[in-house]
């Protein structure tokens, strides 16, 4: 968020419950990947990939020097998306799931 925005938690909630419309709205995965390519930075759209590459090794048990020789992503966010995957809201293990166990193809 903007530090030069005054932005109530109401606001901000109601500013994400409209994002994940718009990526439900999308039907396709070439749909999904023109709108992530618009709404993202280059390196955005990077970091985001990075981390959901992460996942799939993470669940794999590869340790995180492993996954950082594989995948080049720092340690830091390794531990971040670790402690994600077992303290988030449950998003990556869902998406995990319902791609039938493969997040990074």
């Amino acid at each position: 968020m903007k530090l030069h925005r005054t932005v109530s938690p109401r606001q901000e909630a109601q500013a994400e419950q409209r994002l994940a419309e718009a990526l439900l709205a999308l039907r396709s995965v070439e749909e999904c990947r023109a709108f992530l390519r618009d709404l993202c930075t280059p390196a955005e759209l990077q970091s985001m990939a990075d981390r959901w590459a992460v996942v799939a090794d993470l669940q794999r048990g590869l340790s995180y020097r492993e996954i950082h020789r594989h995948t080049g992503v720092s340690l830091t966010t390794i531990a971040r998306v670790a402690r994600t995957l077992s303290a988030g809201d449950g998003g990556y293990a869902l998406a995990t799931r319902r791609l039938g166990g493969a997040s990074n193809g």
